[in-house]
């Protein structure tokens, strides 16, 4: 087993240490999983999933919605199907667009002194960097100044997620209260901006594309719980990645190399590890029969070969059509903006030199699988 696979497998099992080796142990494209529901570990049959919202959705028993209307209420993409997804989602869709987020991110994130803090022979430690980053863009949707986006706000929206367990198909009451009580403090600023109508804030501006208040706070609080530390987990593991696998150089004389080599890191991180789904009416998942109110549990990734190598030259990412990111209707809408973030990271680090780990800790117990601390210098 090579460096990077190594220790992308111990970023796997910190964060994951029953549910990764359980999911993975099994051989089979589908099968049922006593407890757990139907589990899918091949990306083509996945795929059909994702794509088929007559027989598969995000609301129902074991679904998204049974973790996450108690706590964001009933209208949001995380929860939604249909027509009412859809209506909302275009509605969300420019602010997710990349002519919106590639220059909002060039503008906001501080990588010319990124890459001047390295050349200085200043060790940095990236998970911070990253945190700093997803503040930057937290405070313009939630309307905070970037101070006030801290690492008690991340430790806040973690202590949420590390409620989730693949076990649990639900919160507890007392749980959803906590959750719902952090995002009120967190939603508070928003709502004002909304109100306002101030459409230098993302809140203004999502009253201006006819966002409704409840809705508008409803895709705040979404993106707080599922954009953050999705981005904070993949920026410093795709470095990790590049230098483990002496990428680095190769992509710095080379710059075609550059969008394979992220593509294949989102392929082998697979930020997002599992998607669930409800069976709505009796279907069939490869050779299993389903029945309604089943839960289906999507191994996206198993599905997208994350246990195996990272070749951004062969590139066997680019067979997996972004499967990462979901597929058909809900495809992810803040894809743009991880891209935009990413790009210009790595692209600050490419122009600082070639790189070396000083040190790092993969965090333990967490939703996403990430590391705790990866420093590096030039």
């Amino acid at each position: 087993m090579t460096r990077a696979a190594a220790w992308e497998r111990r970023v796997l099992r910190a964060a994951h240490p029953v549910a990764v080796p359980a999911l993975s142990a099994s051989r089979r494209p589908v099968q049922r999983v006593p407890r757990l529901g139907v589990l899918v570990r091949d990306a083509t049959i996945l795929r059909s999933v994702l794509m088929d919202t007559e027989h598969f959705s995000k609301t129902g028993p074991g679904a998204p919605s049974d973790l996450w209307t108690p706590v964001l209420g009933p209208s949001v993409l995380l929860n939604m199907e249909g027509a009412d997804h859809l209506a909302l989602r275009r509605r969300l869709g420019p602010l997710f667009s990349p002519a919106y987020v590639d220059p909002l991110v060039a503008a906001s994130l501080p990588s010319a002194r990124l890459t001047a803090r390295l050349r200085a022979g200043e060790r940095v430690d990236l998970v911070t960097e990253a945190k700093r980053n997803a503040s930057i863009m937290i405070s313009q949707l939630v309307g905070l100044s970037a101070e006030q986006v801290d690492d008690a706000l991340f430790e806040r929206v973690s202590s949420i997620t590390r409620f989730v367990r693949l076990s649990r198909p639900r919160l507890t009451d007392a749980q959803a209260a906590v959750a719902r009580a952090i995002l009120a403090d967190l939603t508070a600023h928003a709502r004002t901006a909304w109100r306002d109508g101030d459409e230098s804030t993302v809140p203004g501006r999502m009253r201006a594309l006819g966002l409704g208040e409840e809705e508008a706070m409803g895709a705040v609080g979404a993106f707080v719980l599922t954009g953050t530390e999705t981005l904070v987990s993949y920026i410093p593991r795709l470095i990790a990645l590049l230098i483990d696998s002496e990428w680095m150089p190769r992509l710095a004389a080379d710059a075609t190399l550059v969008e394979p080599a992220i593509a294949e890191g989102l392929r082998v991180t697979t930020p997002s590890p599992v998607m669930l789904r409800s069976v709505v009416s009796g279907a069939r998942i490869g050779s299993v029969d389903v029945r309604a109110g089943e839960r289906v549990i999507l191994a996206t990734f198993l599905a997208n070969g994350a246990l195996g190598g990272f070749d951004p030259a062969s590139n066997p990412a680019a067979s997996l059509k972004q499967l990462w990111f979901g597929a058909g209707s809900h495809f992810c809408l803040g894809a743009p903006l991880a891209m935009a973030q990413t790009r210009a990271t790595l692209g600050a680090l490419l122009e600082a030199g070639p790189l070396r780990v000083v040190s790092r800790r993969a965090a333990r117990g967490v939703l996403i699988p990430s590391y705790a601390s990866l420093v590096v210098s030039a």
